[in-house]
Formats: structure tokens, C-alpha cells, sequence
């Protein structure tokens, strides 16, 4: 088995692909077959497998997440941080902290299409921990 804890620096709102960090720590890894676990430390922000070619699909589950949980929803009685707080927090409930990949020949087996992005859902720029395990057979 093997581990990495990473950070990622956000700009606010929206993805960063962290598809070739990923990558590279199941290169270092040396597992060629086995499974990848990928767990983000944060209750305010998300991991999403997703398409990689067009950027507007990242788009669009932004303005629909929007919806979904509005920031400054007078619903909230959260607001400890500011009027995307709650929301934040709905957003990443819904969308998850966590993604398990299999890993075929020493690399996550993603599809041709397929991404891993880290999804902020504040409006102001952070740093995320991430943290990477690998487990599997040499």
C-alpha cells in the first residue's frame, strides 16, 4: 500500500483537474494492478470523476449545482463564513469527498473522456488537502 496527502490551491468557485497529479502518485506508487482511493479533507469542497474534453460540461453542473443550493437561500441558518457556506456544504454533500479508480498497468484505468477534479464550492480561493492511497500488486 502506499499514501500521499497533496494540496491544491483554488481560486474559488469551480474545478481544477487533478488528473495528472493523481497519475503521477500511482506512478510512484509501483502498483500495477490494484485500486486507487482518492479523499478530499474538506467539508466545502469535492471530488468528481467527469468529462475532460469540454469544459462546458464543468460549467453546466456549476449553474446547476447554483440552483440546487443557492447561495444567500434564506433556508440556511448556517452562515458562520459568509452567504456560500451552507450552500458550500450541500454541495459537497451531494457530490462527494471521495473516488476509488481501479489501476490497470501502473495507472488510474480512466476512461477516454474521464477526469478527476477537485470542485471548490466557495467563493474565495483555498488550499485543499487531498490525500491519495494506492493498494494493490506490483
Amino acid at each position: 500500500m502506499y499514501h500521499k496527502k497533496i494540496h491544491i490551491d483554488t481560486r474559488g468557485r469551480g474545478s481544477v483537474d487533478v488528473t495528472r497529479e493523481v497519475q503521477q502518485v500511482v506512478a510512484a506508487s509501483q502498483i500495477a494492478q490494484g485500486l486507487c482511493h482518492i479523499f478530499v479533507h474538506h467539508t466545502s469542497a469535492s471530488l468528481m470523476l467527469c468529462e475532460n474534453a469540454d469544459p462546458t460540461v464543468r460549467a453546466d453542473l456549476e449553474r446547476f449545482m447554483a440552483r440546487l443550493a443557492p447561495d444567500g437561500d434564506p433556508l440556511f441558518e448556517h452562515t458562520d463564513e459568509g452567504p456560500d457556506d451552507m450552500p458550500a456544504h450541500v454541495r459537497t454533500m451531494l457530490s462527494g469527498t471521495g473516488l476509488t479508480i481501479p489501476v490497470q498497468q501502473g495507472r488510474c484505468d480512466l476512461g477516454t473522456w474521464q477526469g478527476v477534479y477537485l470542485w471548490e464550492h466557495r467563493t474565495h480561493g483555498h488550499r485543499r488537502y487531498i490525500s491519495i492511497t494506492v493498494a494493490g500488486e506490483r
